[in-house]
């Protein structure tokens, strides 16, 4: 075994491309994928961030803040996913209202 630390994810796929990055605090930024490192520090374009709900702060809403070419610190990064492909669906686990 090398002493040469690799990466879990192979970003490379995921470059010049559109990723959603939701990171530790609860911060959602989407973006095209400019960069990384083996830290997982990601650098992003375009990137549009997702406001909380001020009486949720766990929930996002709809209002967005246009940020452009940012760095994500691999420490806060939590989950990098394609937007291309995946859609929002309803969630099946919330019980309907008066049941």
């Amino acid at each position: 075994m090398s002493g040469r630390k690799e990466t879990v994810l192979d970003l490379a796929k995921f470059v010049d491309k559109g990723v959603q990055v939701k990171l530790t605090g609860g911060r959602q930024v989407t973006g095209t994928l400019k960069g990384y490192d083996q830290l997982l520090n990601l650098v992003l374009d375009e990137a549009v961030e997702f406001l909380r709900d001020a009486d949720d702060p766990l929930k996002t809403t709809d209002q967005t803040r246009r940020l452009g070419l940012i760095v994500c610190r691999g420490t806060a990064v939590m989950l990098v996913s394609p937007t291309d492909g995946t859609d929002e669906i309803a969630n099946p686990f919330l019980q309907p209202e008066g049941a």
